[in-house]
């Protein structure tokens, strides 16, 4: 009897023994494959060197101004940041600006945005515009043209009712993009225009969608016609997003 007991015990700790081993190694492979694609997981740090995947949006939108700032500089992007504006209105300014000229191609003009924003363009471009006008144009995209971000005011300048994000620069408007070449493809003429066009604009759109929390296209409304706006939505929850 005491033998028998004593093979149980012997038992129950070898198959606990295994378990334990066999849990260690999925541990271990686990974190291997977490290493190797960090863009798969919500908890992971952002660095803008992985590729985009599908929390990526919510990591920029969380991104604090100074981490925001290092990831920048880390590619070399981040010759202007940390720019301050005050205004009146309580509910706009920004301390976290980024002069996107300050880095070169593609030209975005004299454009501030705040650096969550820079940060997502930064992506959409690596990721989104440069390949689809390789694939459409067999071109680089040298400049982007906008309507610009920081503006003072509420959605769709009301008198009252919530405050746009363009009131801390949180958000972009995109008007039309230019190659190579001189080819401007605009949102207002091209949307529906040559196949070629149309198809680049709605890559880029989708791209976008990807990356910040709200993509708004000629498809949401006619106040939409002329631009693609896309902004961050500080203050959403995570895993929230609009995309048409």
């Amino acid at each position: 009897m005491p033998e028998r007991t004593a093979t149980r015990s012997l038992r129950r700790l070898l198959f606990l023994a295994l378990i334990a081993v066999l849990g260690w190694y999925g541990w271990l492979k686990y974190k291997e494959y977490e290493a190797a694609y960090p863009e798969l997981f919500p908890w992971t740090e952002l660095s803008l060197t992985d590729p985009v995947g599908p929390y990526t949006d919510d990591k920029l939108a969380a991104l604090a101004p100074a981490r925001c700032a290092a990831l920048l500089g880390e590619l070399g992007l981040g010759d202007a940041t940390g720019i301050v504006r005050t205004a009146s209105e309580a509910q706009c300014g920004y301390v976290d600006g980024v002069k996107l000229g300050a880095y070169g191609r593609p030209d975005y003009g004299d454009l501030t945005t705040s650096c969550s924003v820079a940060a997502a363009l930064s992506l959409w471009e690596r990721e989104t515009v440069q390949p689809a006008a390789e694939a459409h144009f067999d071109s680089e995209v040298v400049a982007i043209e906008t309507f610009g971000s920081y503006s003072c005011r509420r959605l769709y300048g009301r008198a009252d009712g919530p405050w746009s994000e363009h009131a801390t620069a949180n958000a972009v408007d995109i008007a039309a993009f230019r190659l190579e070449d001189g080819t401007r493809i605009a949102v207002l003429d091209d949307w529906d225009g040559a196949p070629e066009r149309s198809a680049f604009l709605r890559d880029v759109r989708d791209g976008a969608c990807n990356l910040f929390r709200t993509t708004l296209s000629p498809d949401y409304n006619e106040a939409h016609a002329d631009h693609l706006h896309l902004d961050m939505a500080r203050g959403r929850p995570a895993g929230w997003s609009m995309c048409r």
